[in-house]
């Protein structure tokens, strides 16, 4: 796996050359919440389709 350093450096490669400060924090904001989430996956499993659409149903407005 690499470091920190070797994907923030890998991100800054990919992203334009014109892009602002915002522009990198958000890419690394949204790294780290996929990162997260993929951590919570792994450790507390995952939902099927037709579960999460029923748990979020008594949420929407109809």
């Amino acid at each position: 796996m690499s470091s920190t350093k070797q994907k923030i450096q890998s991100l800054l490669k990919q992203l334009p050359d014109n892009c602002s400060i915002e522009d990198v924090q958000y890419h690394l904001y949204a790294i780290e919440k996929v990162r997260r989430g993929l951590e919570v996956a792994d450790h507390q499993g995952t939902r099927m389709q037709n579960e999460a659409e029923e748990r979020l149903n008594k949420w929407l407005i109809k």
